[in-house]
Formats: structure tokens, C-alpha cells, sequence
């Protein structure tokens, strides 16, 4: 089971700043590596990843940049996370606490469901 983009959206601001937590990175890898660390149950959009980058941005969360990428010899756009966007990625942790303490509050868990408890 995926996992739907409805119900992520939210939060993908949240997955970004951190993969840029400890060092800069361009788009493909970040694609990649949110890929790879939701064990593929969870595929970002080139447009959702995109958008993202203009909105952070914008809103002074992310800087980028060119670099010369020496082994594919073209320039990418690097993203780095600003002091502002470390106070924004902090704020989206609290803020996934509370959203997570009171949905499971909702949340049947086990066999409950089909009446199996």
C-alpha cells in the first residue's frame, strides 16, 4: 500500500528540510533518497518537489545555488536549509506531534474494526 499524496502533502516541506539538515542537495537526490527512506511507499512528484523548492524558498526556509557537477560535467540547483528554515522545520515536528496525538485518537487499531476485538 502507498501511500495517498492527499494525506502527505502537508508534510512534505517537513521530509525535504531535513534531508537538507546536515548538507546541501539538488532535486533527483532528494526525490531519491525520500524514496528510499519511506521503503518506496511513498513517491514525491517532480512538480510536488518543485513546487515545494519555490515555495521554501520564497518563504526564505531554503537558499539555492549552481554547482559544477564534476562527474556528469552539467550544473544542477542545489537547495541548502537557512536559519529560518531550521526554526520552520522544528515548528513542522512539534506540529506533526500534536497532528499525530490526536488523529490516533481516531484511529481503530487491530481486528477492531471488523468487530474481531
Amino acid at each position: 500500500m502507498a501511500i495517498s499524496s492527499d494525506v502527505i502533502r502537508g508534510y512534505n516541506d517537513t521530509m525535504i528540510l531535513y534531508l537538507l539538515l546536515d548538507k546541501p542537495s539538488y532535486g533527483y537526490e532528494i526525490s531519491k533518497q525520500i524514496k528510499t527512506l519511506s521503503n518506496e511507499k511513498y513517491v514525491i512528484k517532480e512538480t510536488t518537489l518543485y513546487s515545494a523548492f519555490t515555495r521554501m524558498e520564497r518563504n526564505g526556509y531554503i537558499e539555492s545555488f549552481s554547482n559544477q557537477d564534476n562527474a556528469a560535467g552539467k550544473r544542477r540547483t542545489y537547495y541548502r536549509i537557512t536559519e529560518a528554515g531550521r526554526a520552520y522545520y522544528q515548528q513542522k515536528c512539534e506540529e506533526w506531534l500534536l497532528t499525530q496525538e490526536v488523529v490516533e485518537k481516531f484511529i481503530i487499531k487491530g481486528d477492531s474494526i471488523n468487530g474481531n476485538d
